[in-house]
Formats: structure tokens, C-alpha cells, sequence
């Protein structure tokens, strides 16, 4: 899938990964991009870019976006939260969930049909905490593997309507969920580079910074991957 000439939502769109996938999917020659972000606001001059109050815990802001969005052909749910704790406290757990778990879930269910109809695609920008826990920050661990997993099932899921899934794995990003960790972190700009780049060559999954690319050919190739595509064809096909 190109870039160019797409239409285009991203959630979490004002900071961070999320303001670089606006950028660089403009740069790319994007029909349209909705800018989703809590507040609605977006500072970006292109014309091409439209700004959506977008709390993804929010249900009634996913069904108002829905109904502003004419059409879709990619779906990005990049907004997230990272909380640095220690698993006593079951609310930080909780929240992590809502937001990076049934956040995209519920905003993902919502554009379904809309990507139906395109035979797009959705990119879960996760981390790769989905893969190995942090342990500085397992609330954050837990809900991005939970996500991995959520994201996975679509892929199998959805393949018969012909939408493809891909999903993000990077890791340090020198983005304001990191400002306090004194560690070598790619640009946001960077990986946002790389996501297209992979989206645009068909990977699955997307290793986009020099850290987690270390590990793509061995996941690619590895048992674990090898089980997601032996289940993946447990499910019947669409007719």
C-alpha cells in the first residue's frame, strides 16, 4: 500500500510519533490526514489536514469522528500512555488499559466499516514491551502486550475482508514519555519514516529504529511468529 493519495487517521496526532506520522504522511502526498487529539487542536497549516477531538476512552468522540470522516483507507492508532509504577497500585494498571488496550480497540471497531469498504489498513504503533516487559513500567508492558495480542487476532480476523494490520515495534523514541530516561533513543521523525516505509513494503510487523531492528530477522523467523501463522489459519476464510 502507497501512501500517496490516501486518507488517513492518526489518534494521539499532536505530539511526538503521532505529529511525525502527519508530517511525513503529508510529505508523502496524502489525500487527507485527521489529526485525532484530545483537545481537537492540531497546529499544521495543509490544507490537507483536518483536526478531530479524539479521546479514544471516549465513546461518543469515537462515534462524533466517525461521522465526520468521509472515507478511510488507513487507520492509525498511535495515541498512548506510559506510566512508570511498580503493579501496587491497580488504578495505574486499569488506566493503562483503557488507553492503550480499549482505546484502539473501541476507535478500531468503530472505522471498521469504513475500512471494509477500502480494503485498508490498520498500524498499531505498540513497543517493544509487547514483546519483553519493562520493568520500570509493567502497567505499560502489560497493556502493549495485551494490544500485540489484540492486534494479532484482527490480522487473522480481517484478512478475509482484505484490511491488513501492521504492527510498530520500536523502541526508545526520544518523545516526551521518555524525556527522563538518560538512554540513545531514535527521532520521532525517524521511525515515522520508517513505519511508511514498512507499511509500503508489506511488512507485518515494523521494527523502525536501529534498537528493535536488531531483533527483526530473528522474530520474523522465530517459533513465535511461526505459531501466529499456523493459528492465523484456523480461521475460515470470508466468502
Amino acid at each position: 500500500m502507497n501512501i500517496q493519495s490516501k486518507t488517513i487517521l492518526v489518534t494521539g496526532a499532536n505530539r511526538g510519533i503521532g505529529r511525525a506520522l502527519v508530517t511525513e504522511a503529508l510529505r508523502r502526498g496524502a489525500k487527507r490526514v485527521y489529526a485525532g487529539t484530545r483537545s481537537g487542536e492540531l497546529q499544521n497549516a495543509d490544507s490537507r489536514v483536518t483536526p478531530l477531538t479524539l479521546d479514544v476512552t471516549n465513546t461518543a468522540q469515537i462515534q462524533a469522528a466517525v461521522e465526520k470522516v468521509e472515507s478511510l483507507d488507513i487507520l492509525i492508532n498511535n495515541a498512548g500512555l506510559a506510566l512508570y509504577d511498580d503493579l501496587s497500585d491497580r488504578a495505574a494498571l486499569e488506566q493503562s488499559l483503557a488507553i492503550n488496550l480499549y482505546g484502539p480497540y473501541g476507535v478500531t471497531q468503530a472505522f471498521l466499516p469504513l475500512l471494509t469498504g477500502s480494503r485498508g489498513a490498520i498500524i498499531s504503533v505498540l513497543s517493544l514491551s509487547s514483546i519483553a516487559a519493562v520493568p520500570f513500567s509493567p502497567a505499560y508492558s502489560i497493556s502493549k502486550a495485551a494490544a500485540f495480542s489484540l492486534s494479532q487476532s484482527l490480522r487473522a480476523l480481517l484478512a478475509g475482508r482484505g484490511i491488513k494490520v501492521h504492527v510498530v515495534l520500536p523502541g526508545p523514541v526520544d518523545t516526551d514519555m521518555t524525556r527522563d530516561l538518560d538512554i540513545s533513543k531514535a527521532s520521532p521523525e525517524s521511525v515515522a519514516q520508517a513505519i511508511f516505509d514498512g507499511v509500503e513494503k508489506g511488512e507485518e510487523d515494523i521494527f523502525p529504529d536501529p534498537m528493535s531492528a536488531s531483533i527483526a530477522d530473528s522474530w520474523r523467523s522465530g517459533a513465535a511468529k511461526g505459531l501466529e501463522r499456523q493459528f492465523a489459519a484456523f480461521v475460515p476464510e470470508r466468502r
